[in-house]
């Protein structure tokens, strides 16, 4: 009887220590107990356009984009503009300028197929991924190139000479598959220019609209060989 006795407080004693080791262990890694971890979103979000099952399909999924791409671009800051700037000469050929870049560049890749800009018709004046996403159908693409463009101008004046004059930019850019909703590829670049005004030049704001230009497109000339990249893949 005392041989049992002893051999049930040895398992007893055994089974503490292992126990004890295994919850030192737990506590050393820093990782929570596997009934506390959390999987899910615990927040109740009413605005959310993804329910908790796709976020977690998405996430834990894989993606591909096609082959050969169907191209349109729009350009998301025009809208952003006052009715002044729309209607300025040299906003319009800016703009214009930028858009041509931004084509040419996505015509290099061996991947476009076809490239076109989706009309301001086919946009609302405050557009959405959604409303962009479904002009997008209409045109038959694959993918939306959405591009903004943001910049300033700051004049450093100085006695007895011409001002400095800098410029500085930031494009931001992302690729929507049309298909899945999801976005492969984003960026955003920043550049800046110092110049001062040219002898051609009638007035410093002749000046500034060029050297902002100049800012504009060293930021698309990035972007573009950033997409290349990440088109070859």
């Amino acid at each position: 009887m005392k041989q049992i006795t002893l051999l049930i407080c040895t398992v007893i004693l055994i089974t503490s220590c292992e126990t004890t080791r295994q919850l030192s262990n737990a506590g050393n890694t820093g990782y929570p107990a596997a009934d506390t971890l959390i999987t899910t979103s615990l927040f109740s979000d009413r605005a959310s356009t993804i329910s908790e099952e796709n976020i977690h399909k998405i996430l834990d999924g894989s993606y591909q984009l096609p082959q050969h791409l169907r191209v349109v671009i729009v350009n998301l800051g025009q809208w952003q503009q006052n009715r002044f700037y729309k209607s300025d000469e040299e906003y319009l050929k800016s703009q214009q300028l930028y858009l041509d870049l931004f084509t040419e560049k996505f015509k290099k890749s061996a991947r476009v197929s076809k490239l076109s800009v989706i009309p301001d018709l086919l946009v609302s004046k405050s557009p959405s991924f959604t409303s962009i996403r479904e002009a997008a159908v209409r045109m038959q693409a694959d993918v939306v190139v959405a591009y903004s463009i943001t910049g300033d101008i700051y004049s450093k004046y100085k006695f007895f000479t011409k001002p400095d004059i800098k410029a500085f930019a930031t494009t931001q850019l992302v690729i929507l598959d049309i298909r899945t909703g999801l976005i492969p590829f984003s960026t955003i670049i920043t550049k800046d220019v110092l110049s001062q005004r040219k002898k051609e030049e009638l007035n410093d704001s002749e000046a500034s609209t060029r050297i902002q230009n100049e800012a504009v497109l060293l930021t698309i000339e990035e972007i573009g060989e950033k997409v290349s990249g990440f088109l070859t893949k």
